[in-house]
C-alpha cells in the first residue's frame, strides 16, 4: 500500500472511532466503498421487489380502508428504493449498473420476498414480522458511519414504524375475530415465522461480510445480537395476540433473560438466496418486465428532459 493511502487510512479509522460521518467526497478505502454499494443497493432492491408480494393484494383487499393503507404503503416502498439508490450513486455507481446487476441476478435482495402471499393475513404478517425485522435491523444502521445512507435510513424508519402499526392492527383483528380468522393469522404466522429470522442473515461465525461491516461502523450490532432482539421482542407481542410460536424448542432461558429457539433452516437459506425459492423467479420476472416492458416511459422522460435544457441554452 503505498505511504500517502497509508496515512489516509490511519485518518479514515480515526474519524470512525471518533464516530465522524464519512461523507461522498471524503477518502475512503475502496473497499470500504464496495461493501457500501453491495449492501445499499441490496437494501434498495429489497424495497422495490417487496413491493410485488403486498402489490397482489391491492385488487382484493376487504375494505375500502384497507385498500388505500396498503396502496400507500406499497407507494413508500417505491420511495424508500429511491432514497437508496440515490445514496448509492454518491460512492460512484449509477441507477443502470445497479439495475443491470439485479437482472443478471448478480446482486442479491432480502431472501424474504422470495415467499407468497397466500392469505390476506399474510400482509398483516409482513408488516408485523417483516417491517419490524427490518426496523430493529436499521434502527441501528441509521448510526451507521456513512452519512448519506445513515441519512436516508432516519426517514425510512420513520415510515416503517407506520407500516408495522398497520400490520399489527391487520393481525390483532383477526386475531380477535371469528375461529376461521384467527385459523389463518396462525397458519400465516407459522409461514412467516423462520424465513423472518432469515432475513438477519447468517450466524455471525458464517457471514462472509459482517467482519468488516461491524469493524467500520457500516453495521452496528451483529447478525445474531440483532436477531436475538427480534425474538424477545416478538415473542410477547405474539402472546398478546393469543399465536403461538411455531418452535416446539422455543425456551425462556433464566440466565441470559432472553428466549431461545431451535436451529433456523440454513439450507432453506442458501437455497432461496441461491435463486431457488418458492418466488424467486416469477419476482425477478416481474422485476424485469416492469423495466423493460415499460422502458418507452424514461426514453419519452429523458427526451423531454434533454430539449428543455437545450432550449434554456440556446
Amino acid at each position: 500500500m503505498p505511504e500517502n493511502n497509508i496515512v489516509l487510512e490511519k485518518e479514515f479509522e480515526k474519524r470512525l472511532i471518533q464516530q465522524e460521518k464519512i461523507e461522498p467526497r471524503d477518502w475512503m478505502p475502496e473497499k470500504y466503498r464496495n461493501q457500501l454499494i453491495r449492501l445499499i443497493s441490496q437494501h434498495a432492491h429489497s424495497e422495490i421487489i417487496g413491493m410485488l408480494p403486498e402489490g397482489n393484494w391491492i385488487t382484493r383487499a376487504p375494505s375500502l380502508r384497507r385498500k388505500i393503507a396498503l396502496l400507500a404503503k406499497v407507494q413508500d416502498e417505491a420511495g424508500h428504493g429511491l432514497y437508496l439508490y440515490c445514496a448509492a450513486e454518491t460512492l460512484g455507481t449509477t441507477r443502470e449498473e445497479m439495475f443491470d446487476q439485479l437482472h443478471e441476478g448478480k446482486a442479491k435482495y432480502s431472501s424474504i420476498f422470495n415467499y407468497p402471499t397466500l392469505t390476506w393475513a399474510d400482509i398483516g404478517m409482513i408488516g408485523w414480522l417483516v417491517d419490524g425485522a427490518a426496523i430493529i435491523n436499521q434502527t441501528t444502521m441509521a448510526r451507521c458511519s456513512y452519512g448519506p445512507y445513515s441519512r436516508s435510513l432516519l426517514r425510512i424508519c420513520k415510515e416503517e414504524n407506520f407500516h408495522k402499526i398497520q400490520g399489527m392492527e391487520i393481525v390483532g383483528v383477526l386475531c380477535s375475530g371469528t375461529k376461521e380468522q384467527r385459523e389463518m393469522a396462525q397458519e400465516s404466522f407459522n409461514r412467516w415465522w423462520w424465513p423472518t429470522l432469515m432475513m438477519f442473515g447468517p450466524h455471525d461465525s458464517n457471514s462472509p461480510n459482517s467482519g468488516e461491516l461491524l469493524k467500520w461502523k457500516i453495521k452496528m450490532k451483529s447478525n445474531d445480537e440483532l436477531r436475538q432482539r427480534f425474538i424477545d421482542i416478538t415473542v410477547e407481542q405474539a402472546k398478546v395476540f393469543g399465536l403461538e410460536i411455531p418452535d416446539p424448542n422455543l425456551n425462556y432461558n433464566q440466565k441470559t433473560g432472553k428466549w431461545d429457539t431451535g436451529e433456523i433452516n440454513w439450507e432453506e437459506f442458501y437455497n432461496v438466496i441461491n435463486g431457488n425459492g418458492l418466488c424467486n423467479k416469477e419476482r425477478l420476472g416481474a422485476r424485469k418486465n416492469a423495466h423493460f416492458g415499460n422502458s418507452w416511459v424514461r426514453d419519452a422522460a429523458t427526451t423531454y428532459e434533454n430539449k428543455k435544457n437545450n432550449l434554456k441554452a440556446a
